[in-house]
């Protein structure tokens, strides 16, 4: 507690689940987070995989109702906006009023284009006309924070821009079928691209130290999340590209080492 690590750890769990979710998918999230996931590698500094990411994914897998009909619906498709007494009644009690909470663009995506084609999916009210839901605000809002820390240098350029790279390339190479592949606006703008690429990739602890292996890393993430978007059966899967090259990271600095003259 004393080098607040664990406080950042909480604040990208919070940021991470729905707003609506019960109060224990919280706490089993956190705990795990903390406890599994960090203090029994040894604590600060020893955990192979990032914690907040590891709470995520346990209870994505484990509670996936909870997980995905429980994201607030933006307040212009709301004839009123959600109350603090039915958001309080959602957290502490588990009941929400109908409307007021559902899925987020991407899960809405995933399940619709399986029998239907993207540009008579995209027209679902869920995506909005323009900016005009906030859903893509959110991610601008994460953008311009990282950019924030780039220029502060508290955080490597190689990182992000790998993580966006390996998910925009991808999204432009396969854009030609617009009938089956979501626009690149799509994987950019929604779900977790920008926290994930500047506030989750870049965690000192559980990613690469050499310049060049930052950079593979990234690019790592960002295709294994366009992979298991577009392939698996997860709408964003970010946590689990991160973890997975939380596994690799190691091996990628070995051989990403600087050559020694």
């Amino acid at each position: 507690l004393n080098d607040y690590s664990a406080l950042v750890t909480a604040v990208l769990l919070g940021i991470a689940l729905p707003p609506f979710a019960p109060w224990w998918v919280s706490l089993v999230a956190t705990a795990f987070a903390i406890v599994f996931a960090k203090h029994l590698y040894g604590g600060m500094g020893y955990n192979p995989f990032n914690p907040a990411m590891v709470g995520y994914a346990l209870v994505l897998v484990s509670f996936p109702v909870a997980m995905t009909t429980n994201w607030a619906t933006p307040q212009t498709l709301l004839d009123s906006p959600a109350t603090l007494g039915a958001t309080l009644d959602a957290i502490w009690g588990g009941t929400i009023a109908d409307g007021y909470s559902g899925a987020t663009p991407l899960d809405v995506y995933k399940h619709e284009i399986a029998h239907s084609t993207a540009d008579v999916v995209l027209q679902n009210p869920v995506f909005g006309a323009g900016f005009s839901l906030g859903w893509e605000w959110v991610n601008l809002m994460f953008l311009a924070g990282g950019l924030v820390l780039l220029v502060k240098k508290i955080i490597p350029w190689q990182t992000p821009l790998g993580v966006i790279l390996g998910l925009a390339l991808p999204a432009l190479v396969l854009g030609y079928d617009a009938d089956q592949f979501a626009p690149l606006s799509l994987h950019m703008l929604s779900g977790a691209t920008m926290l994930g690429a500047f506030f989750i990739a870049t965690d000192p602890v559980t990613s690469c130290t050499t310049t060049r292996g930052r950079l593979i890393f990234g690019i790592g993430i960002g295709l294994l999340t366009y992979i298991i978007r577009v392939y698996g059966a997860y709408p964003d899967a970010f946590a689990f590209a991160v973890l997975l090259m939380n596994f690799a990271a190691p091996l990628i600095d070995v051989y990403t080492q600087p050559r020694t003259y």
